[in-house]
């Protein structure tokens, strides 16, 4: 019996251990979501220039990242719409979080509340949205083809 306790325990500390020896972790920048908070429903924005250092360098550079934003397919608003902020992950801190929209060659900054919303533009029309993101790990960009209707 006892024999049997002592392999018992024996494959019990095994399998615990296996555990976090298999764990891979993911130290790319986060995937950034706009959501909406009274449907909940969210759209991804696109990564462009990228320097994030977390065990693995991982960079990306987007010379001009307003048009590429307009290649993108167009995500759909309404006019002062309330959107939040939301991260897939979060292994940093953040130490800067800002949005803007380009309207033309024109940037329009908007008002990033505490809980990482903000309110889009009361006019009609095609921008490029921005979304600038500093932290402890780098820095990182995305954007968006945005219509507001």
């Amino acid at each position: 019996m006892k024999t049997f306790v002592k392999l018992l325990i024996g494959f019990m500390s095994v399998f615990t251990l296996t555990g976090c020896f298999g764990e891979e972790y993911d130290f790319t920048p986060p995937t950034v979501l706009l959501s909406d908070p009274n449907t909940l429903e969210s759209v991804k924005l696109i990564e462009t220039n990228i320097d994030w250092n977390s065990d693995k360098v991982y960079k990306k550079v987007t010379e001009d990242y307003v048009a590429f934003a307009k290649s993108q397919e167009p995500l759909h608003f309404s006019s002062k719409q309330k959107v939040d902020i939301e991260f897939d992950s979060q292994d940093f801190a953040v130490e800067e979080l800002s949005v803007a929209v380009w309207e033309n060659d024109k940037q329009i900054e908007l008002e990033l509340h505490d809980d990482r919303s903000f309110y889009f533009p009361k006019e009609k029309g095609k921008y490029v949205l921005e979304v600038q993101l500093i932290s402890d790990k780098g820095n990182a960009q995305y954007v968006g083809n945005i219509i507001i209707e």
